[in-house]
């Protein structure tokens, strides 16, 4: 599967913090649960790519301009 392409695949996500003091991205779905844990570092840096990608959705969505037919 591509980050591109739809899913019917349903996930629960949380974020937090460890007591390990590392950042925990948590992903729990049908038969799964993947906990991902980073530094606070690399964290940051996750969370500037997710501004990246939404600020850059946001420029493909809804064209411009037009508003929806009724």
């Amino acid at each position: 599967m591509g980050i591109d392409k739809e899913s019917d695949i349903a996930a629960n996500l949380q974020i937090g913090p460890t007591t390990q003091g590392m950042v925990r991205i948590y992903v729990e779905g049908e038969g799964i649960e993947l906990p991902l844990d980073f530094d606070p570092e690399e964290a940051e840096e996750i969370a500037e790519e997710l501004r990246a990608a939404a600020e850059a959705a946001r420029g493909m969505g809804k064209p411009k301009g037009k508003s929806p037919k009724r």
